[in-house]
């Protein structure tokens, strides 16, 4: 699995990375036993960066995520987790009192004395521009409560006002081949800061797994029943704000694209994980054999030919078919 730098850390982590949104149960019941599975299938693959947050379960993926590395004190995982969303959305919840008692909450989930990497899980935009969130955050640096502060963010206008901010390490933003705004602005002005970018959401909530059709249905729990039109959180982190019947015809022409063989889910991360100045890609998994899949897509990164072509495909798809829908949100 190819490393990359985690912007100025000096920390490496893995092109594609696990996310962990699943293994919180909130896509549907997941047990321990099968969560820690798919913490093993990935690291077997070579992921060395796992991605969770404080709302996960409530923090049950961080719980999960802390016992399975204290049995591995040499693990070599960075685990990179998020706060704020468990506090109303309201910009006077993003205090240094709270950063305090949001990271020491994680802290102890994870059994560590020092978050490795802590991220504003898509705050307010006033949060994102304001002075003393940096300020407050260089604070849990100065008191040795995190090692590192990033932003995760829904639009590229938050991703850009990030970037500026000399002290912040990641951008965590979507991308995917149903969301490419991105590309314009944001991965230029990443690479050229130092900044590190953390791809989430690369298969829009398994649209591009290829394994949808008109009839899937989803559990009452999962977000992809609940928040398709945006009744519980932003909408674009539901199948990327992109109308399912619309995407099901956008993955099936994109499927169509690729040569036999080759998956559109593996393909569509190793697009995203190719773009310049993506540091790595953080797909979610459910079972072994989905975090397996996901991570041994890096196989098709030295692919170039095929990655060409897919970029080729995944631009005119998005063109014809989503680009006047999307491409002026977020």
């Amino acid at each position: 699995m190819k490393q990359h730098a985690l912007g100025r850390t000096g920390r490496d982590v893995s092109a594609i990375g696990l996310g962990t949104w699943q293994l919180g149960a909130d896509w549907g019941a997941v047990g321990e036993d099968d969560a820690r599975a798919v913490l093993d299938a990935s690291v077997a693959q070579g992921v060395t960066l796992f991605d969770t947050a404080d709302v996960y379960g409530d923090g049950r993926s961080e719980s999960i995520i802390g016992r399975y590395l204290r049995e591995r004190p040499h693990h070599g995982v960075t685990v990179a987790t998020k706060m704020g969303r468990r506090a109303e959305q309201s910009a006077d919840n993003y205090t240094l009192d709270n950063f305090r008692e949001w990271t020491a909450r994680s802290r102890r989930n994870l059994g560590v004395d020092a978050l490795d990497l802590v991220q504003l899980h898509c705050p307010p935009s006033e949060v994102i521009a304001a002075d003393r969130t940096y300020d407050d955050l260089d604070r849990l640096i100065d008191e040795r409560a995190i090692a590192a502060y990033g932003v995760s963010v829904e639009t590229c206008e938050q991703a850009l006002a990030a970037i500026a901010r000399p002290n912040v390490t990641n951008v965590q933003i979507i991308i995917n081949p149903f969301r490419l705004k991105p590309l314009d602005e944001v991965l230029p002005a990443a690479a050229a800061a130092g900044v590190a970018i953390f791809v989430r959401v690369p298969l829009a909530s398994g649209l591009l797994s290829g394994r949808y059709t008109s009839a899937t249905s989803f559990s009452a729990d999962d977000h992809r029943s609940y928040n398709r039109h945006g009744e519980a959180f932003d909408r674009g982190e539901t199948f990327s704000g992109v109308d399912y019947e619309t995407g099901l015809r956008a993955a099936r022409e994109l499927a169509e694209a690729l040569p036999d063989g080759v998956p559109l889910a593996a393909a569509s991360i190793a697009w995203a994980a190719s773009r310049p100045g993506v540091t790595t890609v953080i797909p979610g998994a459910r079972r072994p054999s989905q975090a397996e899949g996901n991570a041994q897509a890096a196989a098709l990164l030295d692919d170039t030919n095929l990655i060409a072509d897919f970029d080729a495909a995944v631009h005119d798809v998005y063109d014809r078919l989503l680009r006047a829908e999307i491409h002026p949100q977020w």
